[in-house]
């Protein structure tokens, strides 16, 4: 804070011109925390914030990102939550996504996104992209179990997803779903293959390759069980 101020004095001065400040904030470096380093300026350079991946943290480490500003912990559990919330008050935990938010990241959006799944044990990695479009300020549309094993079950819902500025399809075992949803809207689809599934859909891996192979157009793929990547995605597209 002390390098903003007189970085500021400076551009008061005219010892900066206002280009020179611009540059100098987008290439703030973070809170050097010793064992964390926090991107607090991650919001100014990329429109969201840090996002936290809780699992492997300690305590302390916890307790020291929480303390720096507002944000989202992912794959938190109860005990995640008690530790964030001993050291900030406005902390909303959403159980069934496994989210913690810190502080108020609504944004001036405009936008409504479609989460579908292609069943309900896909349910936990679709709220991880939905409650963190949710807490940014999207309308937000949940169409969970609509899978190929029963497909009749989509087609009532396709005029909707027509009118979404933007769609989730998330899906295991055999990852079909996001591609059909692509072929029938124009919408740009955002599939996330997840880990439910036996034997040869190796924790995700037959979901992955069968989104990456398809020919439909307007599909593209994030990482296994990657809820918040997909809803990052969807941020810089309509954000």
């Amino acid at each position: 804070m002390e390098d903003i101020e007189e970085m500021l004095k400076k551009y008061k001065r005219e010892e900066l011109d206002l280009e020179e400040v611009k540059s100098a904030i987008l290439n703030l470096p973070y809170a050097d925390l010793e064992d964390v380093k926090v991107d607090t300026f991650r919001v100014i350079r990329k429109g969201l914030p840090e996002a936290v991946y809780c699992s492997g943290k300690t305590a302390e480490q916890l307790k020291k990102i929480a303390g720096e500003g507002d944000r989202i912990f992912t794959r938190a559990d109860e005990e995640h939550f008690e530790i964030v919330s001993s050291v900030r008050e406005d902390v909303v935990y959403n159980e069934e996504g496994r989210l913690i938010v810190v502080g108020d990241l609504e944004q001036d959006v405009d936008a409504e996104v479609s989460v579908v799944t292609a069943g309900s044990s896909d349910i936990p990695i679709a709220e991880e992209a939905a409650g963190t479009l949710d807490v940014m300020g999207y309308e937000v549309k949940r169409i969970f179990d609509v899978g190929v094993a029963g497909i009749h079950r989509l087609f009532p819902q396709i005029e909707e997803l027509r009118e979404a500025d933007a769609v989730i399809v998330v899906a295991g075992m055999d990852g079909v779903l996001p591609g059909i949803v692509a072929g029938m809207v124009p919408t740009p689809v955002i599939g996330v293959p997840t880990s439910v599934g036996y034997g040869v859909s190796e924790d995700g891996k037959a979901a992955l390759e069968t989104m990456l192979s398809s020919c439909s157009t307007g599909l593209s793929v994030v990482n296994i069980d990657n809820g918040y990547g997909a809803a990052a995605f969807v941020h810089h597209m309509l954000g």
